[in-house]
C-alpha cells in the first residue's frame, strides 16, 4: 500500500491534500505541532478507514524532526512520497522583525524540510523510488514588503528543491516544488492579498505530484498564479 507523508497537516492545505491522499487509499504519516486540529484531522481519516499516524512534532525543533522520521520509517518503512506543507509566516518590516521571527520561519520553511528529507532519503534510495513534493511559494519569484523572512526562506526552498533534484538524477527520485500563489486560508489573513485558489486546488495539484506525475518532472518548479 502507497505511504505518503504529509507535514502541516493539520488545516488548510496539508489536510485538504490528506483527505484526498485518504480517498486514493494511501497510508498516512500526519506530521505537525500538538493541537486540536491535528487530533481532529487524524481521527477524520481513521473513521473513514484510512490507515494514519499521527506524529506531534514542532518543526522547528531538529531532535523532533529526527524523532518523528524514525517512527515513521517504523510505521511504514520507506515512504512512497513526501510532501513538505507545513510553513509558518510573521509580517514585519525590515526594520522591525525580531531576529527570534526571521529565525523561526527559516527553520520551519527551509531548515526543516531538510532535516526530514536528509532522514528519510537513504531509506527511499535503498528501495530506489520515492517522491519529495515541497509547498514552496509564489512569493520564491518576488519581493513583498513586511514578508522578507518568509520570501527568503520559501526561495531558499525552491533553491533546496532544484539542487536535490540534481542529486537524485538516475536514482529513481524525484523531487519537486509546487508555488502556489493566494490562497484561501488562515495564513493568508492580515497580509492583504485576496485569494485566487482554494486549498482544494493545491491539494489536487499535490496529489498529481506525490502520487501520478511522470518522474520526468524532476527538478520541476511548479507555479500556481490563481484566476
Amino acid at each position: 500500500m502507497t505511504f505518503v507523508v504529509v507535514t502541516g497537516a493539520s488545516r488548510g492545505i496539508g489536510r485538504a491534500t490528506a483527505r484526498r491522499l485518504g480517498r486514493r487509499g494511501v497510508r498516512l504519516a500526519l506530521l505537525g505541532r500538538a493541537s486540536e486540529k491535528l487530533a481532529e484531522a487524524a481521527e477524520e481519516l481513521s473513521e473513514s478507514g484510512v490507515a494514519c499516524l499521527k506524529l506531534e512534532c514542532d518543526l522547528a525543533q531538529p531532535a523532533e524532526i529526527l524523532r518523528a522520521a524514525m517512527q515513521i520509517l517504523n510505521f511504514g518503512e520507506a515512504p512512497d512520497a513526501v510532501i513538505h506543507n507545513a510553513g509558518v509566516l510573521h509580517r514585519g518590516s525590515v526594520e522591525q522583525l525580531p531576529l527570534a521571527a526571521w529565525e523561526e520561519q527559516f527553520a520551519v520553511n527551509l531548515r526543516a524540510p531538510f532535516l526530514l528529507t536528509q532522514a528519510l532519503l537513504p531509506s527511499m534510495l535503498a528501495r530506489k523510488s520515492g517522491r519529495f513534493v515541497f509547498v514552496s511559494s509564489i512569493s520564491a519569484t518576488l519581493g513583498t514588503a513586511n514578508a522578507s523572512a518568509y520570501n527568503a526562506s520559501k526561495w531558499g526552498l525552491t533553491g533546496f528543491t532544484k539542487s536535490l533534484a540534481e542529486e537524485l538524477r538516475d536514482t529513481g527520485l524525484t523531487a519537486t516544488a509546487i508555488l502556489p500563489g493566494s490562497v484561501a486560508t488562515d495564513m493568508l489573513k492580515g497580509t492583504g492579498f485576496e485569494p485566487r485558489m482554494s486549498a482544494e486546488d493545491v491539494a489536487t495539484t499535490l496529489e498529481y505530484y506525490a502520487l501520478d506525475a511522470p518522474l520526468a518532472h524532476n527538478g520541476a518548479v511548479i507555479e500556481m498564479f490563481g484566476i
